[in-house]
């Protein structure tokens, strides 16, 4: 069974995304923010790690620099409620980033689009 960690400073934002990811089959942790990211990740290996990037203390972004330096077998995804460019979008998966995945989301495309990072990374 594929694990996910859900990372969000949003409690409600966590139980929905978790709730989703275990009623597709999936085994989730989760944290409330980056740094117990980086603590969790160290103890447990992921598959994928969905990813707000609006956290306070450390961003989304700096977790996903870090676990990107760290590991090339984690794949990471950012959900976020800001809109980017698609050219932008481009520079990040050529950096590593697998999704940009929007909030709000409905269940069928969360599951569509975890489904599909998790294929490409086999």
């Amino acid at each position: 069974m594929k694990k996910i960690m859900v990372v969000d400073n949003e409690p409600d934002i966590v139980d929905l995304t978790r709730t989703v990811l275990e009623i597709g089959g999936y085994n989730v942790i989760t944290a409330h923010s980056g740094e117990e990211c980086l603590r969790l990740l160290e103890n447990n290996k992921v598959d994928l790690v969905l990813l707000d990037i609006m956290m306070p203390g450390m961003s989304g972004w700096d977790v996903f620099n870090r676990i990107n330096k760290q590991s090339t077998d984690i794949k990471v995804a950012f959900m976020s409620v800001l809109e980017i460019s698609d050219k932008r979008k481009q520079v990040l998966i050529e950096e590593g980033l697998a999704d940009y995945i929007l909030k709000p989301f409905d269940k069928d495309t969360l599951l569509n689009r975890v489904d599909k990072i998790l294929v490409d990374k086999e």
